[in-house]
């Protein structure tokens, strides 16, 4: 059967055993994943500006 307090036990137990990150791998990291976004947000702007102006051009 279900026991909710082994349960917490044995998440607790899990936990202890993370290698949690760093503060500066954590920023750095962050900042990674906001460059790309916006890198990637950007391609795909462009990439459908592009279409969009070339099937405005075509029709």
């Amino acid at each position: 059967m279900f026991s909710l307090s082994a349960h917490i036990r044995e998440t607790i137990q899990e936990i202890k055993k993370v290698s949690w990150p760093s503060q500066q791998q954590t920023i750095e990291m962050t900042i990674l994943v906001i460059a790309v976004s916006v890198l990637v947000g950007t391609y795909i702007g462009v990439a459908d500006y592009v279409f969009q102006s070339l099937l405005g051009f075509i029709l």
